[in-house]
């Protein structure tokens, strides 16, 4: 569970430590996140699974609205890898609540109301699976530089992190990959 000064008005919420108490009486493993202020250069970032300590923000969905302004900015093209999500393989995986499978947040693969999970999960760990998907390919090739480039986005010089400038170009292609670039919530746009 997420607590920090940008999810509350405190570190620790008085929420989180009821669930931290309830999870500890019930045997339930519990994990908080802590995202450190944009101007905080230093927070460490992680690829996969976040630090027990506080780790920098990742710069997509509400981040990219509300902070990105806030933070330090580096040139579009230094952004050539993805540093948080290893889009070659299906080790980590997200499922959001309308059934989507996410190889990183709103780059869907597939939906479990749909496919079995199995199938969604081994079709993309085909390995030629990752390398012709049309989003991820790039992305594993040359990071949202390479995203930019083989689409000729548009884009600003500069970007707040590489999720900053990936998040932008998938926005950008949401017309053209409707069925991978999903839900509206993950993609700033509120659904009713």
């Amino acid at each position: 569970m997420s607590s920090d000064l940008l999810h509350w008005s405190q570190m620790l919420s008085r929420q989180s430590e009821i669930a931290i108490q309830a999870a500890a009486e019930l045997g339930i493993p519990l994990g908080i996140i802590s995202i450190a202020p944009p101007e905080a250069t230093d927070a460490p970032s992680a690829i996969g699974k976040l630090p027990s300590s506080e780790s920098g923000i990742m710069y997509r969905g509400r981040a990219t609205e509300e902070l990105a302004d806030q933070a330090p900015r580096t040139p579009w093209t230094e952004f050539t890898e993805c540093l948080h999500e290893d889009l070659r393989a299906r080790r980590r995986l997200h499922i959001d609540p309308l059934g989507n499978v996410h190889v990183c947040q709103g780059i869907s693969l597939g939906s479990i109301f749909r496919k079995p999970l199995s199938d969604i999960v081994w079709t993309y760990d085909d390995s030629a699976s990752a390398e012709t998907h049309p989003i991820a390919s790039p992305l594993i090739s040359g990071g949202p530089k390479a995203l930019i480039e083989q689409y000729e986005l548009d884009h600003e010089d500069s970007y707040a992190d590489t999720c900053h400038l990936c998040y932008a170009a998938r926005l950008a292609l949401r017309d053209r990959f409707p069925q991978i670039l999903k839900p509206d919530q993950m993609c700033g746009v509120a659904s009713g």
